[in-house]
């Protein structure tokens, strides 16, 4: 097999991603330039045109990688744990181990890219992709605490959407405070007081009419 027109001898694409995803995480899409992106890519910016496009689709794509190998292993406890508030604290811990990871550039790339969007260089395709992530996080919750309020769990005496979207919240802002470079300890305070709308009850569970 020949080699790829413009792509240089072992490139990997997995790789490469990584490497992009690092630097739109850190400055968002207006804040990552061409020249810092196939800097750690190890991209002349041909090849790196040849292997994923422009700068837009590449950024599209560091999205896609991110949701599926940084978020989705999270947001799997949401449908995994039966008891959803055991479910929600679960995720929000993991998000906050995450979120303060050293070796990861800190806070969210979600959220970090939606903060930077809005200037007149930002494609309208970036900022629906990323509307739409912030969308499918609440909407996770959102049909968690559905099977719970189906299955008889007690829940708090807050309509279920309103209390997706107040842990949405919650997290969006966990992320803003990551970025900041708050302590993880500091961050796991503001979990607990957000759990604290959820008491944790004992005994049988009773079916909400």
């Amino acid at each position: 097999m020949t080699q790829s027109r413009g792509r240089p001898r072992g490139f990997e694409p997995e790789a490469a991603l990584d490497a992009a995803l690092s630097v739109f995480w850190r400055r968002g899409y207006e804040g990552a330039s061409i020249s810092e992106l196939t800097a750690v890519m190890g991209l002349s910016k041909p090849s790196l045109y040849a292997a994923f496009g422009d700068k837009e689709t590449l950024y599209l794509r560091s999205l896609e990688h991110y949701l599926e190998h940084r978020i989705r292993q999270h947001a799997t406890l949401l449908t995994t744990e039966p008891n959803a508030r055991k479910a929600i604290r679960r995720f929000l811990d993991a998000m906050v181990d995450m979120l303060t990871d050293l070796e990861l550039p800190g806070g969210c790339f979600i959220i970090t890219g939606a903060a930077n969007c809005g200037g007149a260089s930002t494609p309208e395709s970036v900022e629906t992709a990323l509307r739409k992530a912030l969308q499918k996080g609440e909407l996770a919750l959102r049909h968690c605490l559905r099977r719970a309020q189906e299955a008889g769990q007690a829940l708090p005496d807050i309509e279920p959407n309103h209390l997706a979207a107040f842990f949405n919240t919650c997290l969006a802002g966990l992320a803003v405070h990551a970025k900041s470079g708050a302590p993880r300890a500091k961050l796991q305070a503001v979990v607990e007081a957000a759990m604290a709308v959820w008491p944790e009850t004992k005994g049988r569970p009773t079916r909400r009419r």
